[in-house]
């Protein structure tokens, strides 16, 4: 530190060799405490008094410590300076003027005298003459430190090698050089330190400690002549049964709820439960419907801004409900329904700059989104501003919040009925998905696909009319919504909606719920079947036989046959029948993609299968034995839906069809999936759009097909297994790999004793 306060201030003036000794011991005393800042500028100005001719207009700080001894200026001036250097990384001394046209100096003399440069590290000292060294007039890149202080030292050192420590104290001896070669010098022990501690090499830049090899890098893989090859024929388009023709079926999901609303008034429609599993409130089709009613007649009318309608048909509205409350979800979902406006289902924010709230902010900005929907609980929970209004969230538009409890809608008039049309291909709600980049997309479902996929489920789960079914999901999105909320009133049934919090004081609630209403099917996870595991043993008198069907949603994840094998082996006891487990596949694009039959259905029974792990990561089927380690064991997640056509794409470049024996990207066309991401053409065709080929490169049908994102095949008795997810793909050195692989091997290995966190 020492030497940066002296040796750069003084580089490019004319001292003698023995007050450059003398000041650098000096800055050496001050570095090291021997002296205080005030002797250190006192004894500098009194050794640099009779120099002050030669430095006029060299450097500020010189000429402010040399004035007239006692000046309260000088002094402030010297430790404002001083205060300056400690605090800025980058300093100021090392953009001097002077300073620069001192080394600009050095330079022209080596150039005149035909000399090699000096290294930045070299430390050999040149001798030069005081006497002859004048700066030049011109100035202009601004210097290294380290060339400069090599300038220093050719200027006012005699030529003799750098030399080695000395013991301290030492004044004036025969010093040894770094090449062990004696030499006479007088050279004080601290100057000696001095120059010991510039003679030692710098840290090297910061970018060599991260030094690629990018010829390595830049080489192209090439592809290992053993690795294992698709052998099968190329898989031709799969087609589902037909959808069946429905005696008397509404011509739209609106039209279905008008009937049961207003013949089946008292029939229930979904219970909803607190966090301890009682019932608080049981909402019938008469009042959904009455409700809903009022809700759209409230929006279209009574919403205004500047005497104009705020709201008009096909505007979007963001429903914002906690996960708790599905009956006013339900209410404002229909409500928007029956306004002819577009919900757009979204999560509670949970603070001011909650960084996923951010990308929804996004999704609702590009979507136009000015309305808000919620609960007043839900509104009061809410981060507020200091005038009490809802705040604004991060990367939110302005919006407004208006609460949907019964006491702030209208009743309609009297000659005010809603328009409840056939359904169409106009949006009907905007489901939202988080990639896996942290972005939000908007996935856009018609009125004409919303009705064909509840008419596709109806079909393939058997659903009848008065039927039970408990759901553990969230009931905003995905199979939640899809069997909860629209499936269900299509075909009046009753819903015993789990919430969240509830599930994780009690895991069990949702078997007891099962138990006690009867219920015929449950819609849950595998996590919900692993948490009720090991909660089992504290109650015992529970029955499962009532299900028919337990529809496991995420079925295709490697990881639930887990859950479902160990769930089957302990309640098989208690009524469960292992034809009742029901995984399915769904995507946010293409909706649900496949699920099992119950036999009762005529579904063909179960499969699993054993695959090589190894192939698999050169996206090549063979089959394997469970005895080995490096094999993956998944389960069959049913056939394709009614209605629907199917077929398996190579994952990178032009679409074509897979072989037999080879995984792929599976694509759908069918009338009961998204159709488009809200705004975004680009990624849209490409997704929603898709056009596979035969090896030929002939298009296999005139009908687009969209892709789910799943990675999987087809296997005996037109079974799709499903073995991961384009999202979670990682290619490493040309071999694909899963992210859910990695959830299920460590789930495999007992995760208590072998996973350690943060490793």
């Amino acid at each position: 530190m020492a030497a940066e306060r002296g040796g750069c201030a003084l580089e490019a003036v004319p001292l003698p060799p023995e007050v450059r000794e003398s000041l650098a011991e000096l800055e050496l005393e001050l570095s090291e405490g021997d002296i205080t800042q005030k002797g250190y500028e006192k004894k500098r100005a009194k050794l640099l008094a009779r120099y002050i001719p030669l430095i006029q207009g060299v450097d500020p700080s010189l000429q402010t410590e040399n004035r007239v001894p006692g000046s309260s200026q000088a002094t402030a001036g010297a430790s404002k300076q001083q205060k300056s250097r400690s605090t800025n990384s980058r300093d100021e001394r090392f953009r001097s003027d002077v300073h620069t046209e001192a080394v600009q100096a050095a330079l022209a003399k080596y150039k005149e005298r035909k000399m090699p440069m000096p290294s930045k590290r070299r430390s050999v000292l040149v001798h030069s003459s005081v006497e002859t060294y004048t700066p030049p007039e011109n100035h202009s890149a601004p210097p290294d430190v380290t060339t400069g202080l090599v300038e220093y030292l050719h200027h006012e050192r005699p030529q003799v090698a750098s030399v080695r420590g000395v013991p301290r104290g030492y004044s004036s001896s025969i010093l040894e050089t770094a090449d062990g070669v004696p030499v006479n010098s007088r050279v004080s022990s601290k100057i000696q330190q001095l120059l010991n501690t510039l003679k030692r090499p710098k840290r090297p830049p910061l970018k060599e400690f991260f030094v690629d090899d990018f010829e390595e890098l830049l080489e192209v893989q090439q592809p290992d002549p053993n690795q294992p090859k698709p052998e099968g024929n190329q898989v031709n388009v799969l087609k589902g049964e037909p959808l069946g023709v429905v005696t008397n079926w509404p011509p739209s999901l609106l039209a279905a709820l008008q009937r049961w609303g207003t013949t089946q008034a008292k029939a229930p429609c979904l219970t909803a439960l607190d966090t301890t599993g009682k019932a608080i409130y049981t909402l019938t089709y008469g009042k959904l419907w009455s409700r809903s009613l009022k809700l759209a007649y409230t929006l279209l009318n009574k919403l205004t801004t500047k005497n104009e309608p705020l709201l008009k048909p096909g505007d979007r509205v963001a429903l914002v409900f906690p996960n708790s409350d599905p009956v006013m979800f339900m209410v404002a979902f229909y409500g928007c329904l029956l306004a002819e406006l577009i919900p757009v289902p979204i999560e509670v924010p949970l603070t001011r700059k909650d960084a996923g709230s951010q990308q929804i902010g996004f999704l609702l900005g590009s979507c136009g989104v000015t309305l808000a929907l919620t609960t007043d609980a839900c509104q009061k929970g809410l981060p507020k501003a200091q005038t009490g209004e809802v705040v604004t969230f991060k990367g939110w538009p302005r919006l407004i919040w208006f609460v949907i409890d019964g006491k702030h809608l209208a009743k309609p008039a009297k000659d005010w009925h809603p328009q409840v049309r056939d359904a169409s291909a106009e949006i009907a709600y905007i489901e939202y998905k988080t990639s896996k980049e942290g972005s939000t997309v908007g996935i856009t479902v018609s009125h004409a696909s919303m009705l064909a996929h509840c008419h596709a489920l109806t079909q393939a789960c058997g659903y009848s009319e008065a039927e039970t079914l408990t759901n553990v999901l969230d009931f905003k999105r995905e199979a939640g919504l899809w069997h909860g909320v629209l499936t269900s009133v299509m075909n009046r049934m009753h819903v015993i909606s789990i919430p969240y919090a509830l599930m994780k004081v009690n895991p069990l609630s949702w078997i007891q719920k099962v138990c006690s209403y009867k219920a015929r099917v449950a819609v849950v996870k595998s996590r919900d079947m692993h948490w009720s595991l090991l909660a089992q043993r504290d109650q015992r008198d529970v029955s499962l036989s009532s299900l028919r069907m337990l529809i496991v949603a995420d079925g295709a994840n490697p990881w639930s046959i887990s859950s479902c094998d160990a769930f089957l082996n302990v309640f098989q006891s208690r009524g469960l029948r292992p034809e009742v487990i029901c995984p399915c596949a769904s995507s946010s694009e293409a909706l649900t993609v496949a699920i099992r039959r119950p036999s009762e259905l005529g579904g063909p029974p179960p499969g699993k299968a054993v695959l090589s792990m190894n192939c698999l990561s050169f996206g090549v089927i063979r089959v394997d034995t469970e005895e080995k380690l490096s094999v993956l064991t998944v389960q069959d997640v049913g056939q394709i839906m009614p209605g629907a056509s199917m077929c398996v794409v190579k994952v990178d470049g032009t679409p074509y069809l897979c072989k037999a024996d080879e995984v792929g990207e599976i694509c759908v066309n069918s009338g009961a999936t998204g159709t488009a991401y809200f705004g975004l053409l680009g990624i849209t065709k490409n997704v929603f759009e898709a056009i596979p080929v035969t090896a030929a490169g002939m298009p296999v049908s005139d009908q687009p097909f969209t892709r789910t994102g799943l990675l999987g095949f087809v296997g005996p008795d037109y079974l799709v297994f499903v073995v991961g997810k384009l999202d979670g793909l990682m290619t490493v050195s040309g071999r694909r790999h899963n992210a859910d692989d990695v959830v299920a091997t460590a789930l495999a290995v007992e995760p208590m004793k072998f996973v350690y966190r943060g490793r």
